[in-house]
Order: structure tokens, then sequence, then C-alpha cells
């Protein structure tokens, strides 16, 4: 039989879920990748978890995400998470841009789906619950990468990445990782993450919006975001930069991490994306990482997973025509997983993460 997904877990979380399969409460963290329209392949599993599996969650839930993964799980902590998660999928899947968009139509479009998909009301239900916490990165900029023009902050990446070709921790020195927290929530963060400049600023009906627009503000296609209320002054743009899929230790957190991921690998920055640099198994021993397997990549339209380069390479009927294609199989794929964890038989699907 055709297997669509594939587990994994780090050492600890596979001998968990040997002996215990995997439950709800077992899960203290949920990780979202950064990655545009690749997500579209993890709504069906987003279905699962947010109307099912954590349903009647009770104990709290760290959130932590970056860039799409951010925007996905701000589904969470409302009355209907998985109407939400729909809604989302449904309004960037008809995203239209002119043949040539510039940063300010490609930015107005983010702030019009944001308002449509996390209104007032939305803003306000998640950050009066408690149960899902969210903790959402972005980069506060330094140097050129502050710069609104293309050829200053074309130099600064250059720069960036050509020092974080020697070191990840070089990064420190274009950009501070900034973790925008539900106010309820301690900030997600052990004594070891040590590698870039950290700062934690609690999320307000005031910033929350802002927060989120910043975590997906991929530099040189849309607009930093300048002088976040509650946050130090400065431009903030997409936390994937330094955070890109993470490599930050989890090791801290009390129960498993669980990361539905649209790919096979883990990337821990953007500039990473072109090294060997990967994060495993052995990184995250807590870790239980669900991906798309490499039949069910073969067997979409394309023979891959949707990309922002749908935008340019396909014509619009062919993009949402291959974007719903790619969500409806990720379904498949999500039944799949579920019933694997609800019949048990994720304890002998689930393979050690190397």
């Amino acid at each position: 039989m055709m297997k669509w997904a594939e587990v994994k877990a780090g050492a600890r979380a596979l001998a968990h879920i040997r002996e215990n399969g995997l439950q709800a409460n077992d899960v203290s963290t949920l990780l979202g990748a950064s990655g545009g329209p690749k997500w579209f392949v993890l709504q069906g599993l987003d279905n699962f978890l947010f109307a099912d599996f954590f349903a009647d969650r009770q104990q709290p839930l760290n959130l932590l995400g970056t860039s799409a993964g951010g925007w996905r799980f701000a589904s969470l902590g409302r009355k209907n998470a998985a109407e939400a998660s729909a809604l989302f999928s449904k309004l960037y899947r008809a995203t239209v841009y002119s043949e040539k968009p510039d940063i300010r139509e490609i930015t107005d479009k983010a702030i019009d789906l944001l308002h449509e998909y996390v209104p007032d009301s939305a803003v306000a239900e998640i950050l009066q619950q408690d149960t899902f916490r969210h903790h959402m990165i972005a980069v506060r900029c330094k140097g050129l990468n502050a710069a609104n023009g293309r050829l200053g902050q074309g130099l600064g990446l250059l720069k960036a990445a050509g020092l974080n070709a020697i070191s990840r921790k070089t990064l420190g020195s274009s950009y501070e990782r900034v973790i925008f927290h539900h106010p309820k929530a301690n900030p997600i963060m052990g004594k070891e993450w040590r590698d870039l400049p950290t700062l934690h600023v609690p999320l307000s009906e005031e910033n929350f919006r802002q927060a989120l627009l910043a975590t997906g503000s991929i530099p040189l296609v849309l607009d930093g975001v300048r002088d976040i209320p509650g946050a130090p002054p400065g431009v903030y743009r997409d936390g994937g930069v330094t955070d890109y899929h993470f490599d930050v230790p989890l090791d801290d957190q009390e129960g498993l991490v669980l990361y539905p991921h649209f790919q096979r690998e883990v990337i821990p920055g953007w500039f990473d994306k072109n090294t060997k640099r990967r994060t495993t198994g052995a990184h995250w021993p807590n870790a239980v990482l669900i991906t798309p397997s490499q039949a069910f990549i073969d067997a979409l339209p394309y023979g891959k997973i949707p990309d922002r380069h749908d935008f340019a390479d396909l014509d619009v009927p062919a993009r949402q025509k291959f974007w719903q294609q790619a969500t409806d199989a990720g379904y498949r794929l999500a039944e799949e997983v579920a019933e694997s964890i609800v019949t048990g038989r994720i304890k002998h699907d689930a393979v050690l993460w190397k």
C-alpha cells in the first residue's frame, strides 16, 4: 500500500510513541515553518489537528511559528479554528496580482488578506484565551537590511549570506530575533537559545496583526513593518530569515514537540537552503516530524509541492487549480495520519529520525 505520510521521531519521542502512541496531551509545543504556499499540503493536517486532535485541549500548548507557520497558527485560539484555517487557505489561493506586481502591491494584498482572515474580533478572542499560546518570530533589521530600496537591502542580504556561510551565529550582526508571544505565556526560550540576540515582546490587540504581518514580510518581496507597538523602534521582516525551519534547542520543552512539515528536510535558516546544514532528530530527541512521503510529492501535478514561483510560472487558473489539487491531496495524507494515531498504528509507523 502506498504511504502518503512519513512519521519520524527523535529517540526520546520514539520511545514514548512505541509505548504510548501519540495523544494530544503528550504534546507541549507545535512548530510551523516558513515556506509560503508550500503549506497547502498541510491544510488537511491542520484541519485534523485544529478540529479533532486538539479540540478538547485544556493544558497550554505553545505554538512556535515563522512566516506561513505563524499565519497558520493564527487560526488557533478561536471558536472554530478549522473554519478559520479553511478561510486562510481559500483567501491565499484566491490572491491574484497584476502581471508585474511591485512590493507595494504585494504588501497591500497581504494586509487585505490579513484583515479578512484575522479581524479585530479574532485578535481579541486569541488573546483572551490561554490554552493556545502563540509565539511568532520576526527579525529586527540592522544596517542596510533595514533599507527601503532594493539596492540597500540586496547589499545587506549579500553580507548576511556571506557571513552565514561561515557561521549562523554571525546573523546577529544583521538581525535581532524578536519573539512576539501570547501575554499569558512564558517566553519559549531556554537558556541555550544564545545563537542570536533574542528579544521577547508580549502580543497585544495593538500589535498582533503587525507582528503577524512582519513574520511573513519577505525581504525584497514585501515592505518591512516599521515600529511595532510594544517593541523597540525599527524595521521588522520575515522571521524565516533566521528561523526558516528552526534549529533552536527544544530539549527544555516538557512534552513532545509536534512538527507537521511540508518537506522532508529541516533547513535551519533562510540562508541555509544552499548549504549542507540540516536539523535532525539527533538535535531534537523529543520531536515528532510528520512530512509528505516522496511518493506523495511525485503524485502531485508537476511532481512538486506548491511554492512562490507558481505565481510567475503558472497562469492564474492553472495555479489555483494546482493549489487546490495539492490541498485535496493533503487531506488524503491527513486521513492516513489520523487513522495511524487513532488506531495506535503510529506505534509501528513511526521511525527513528536520525
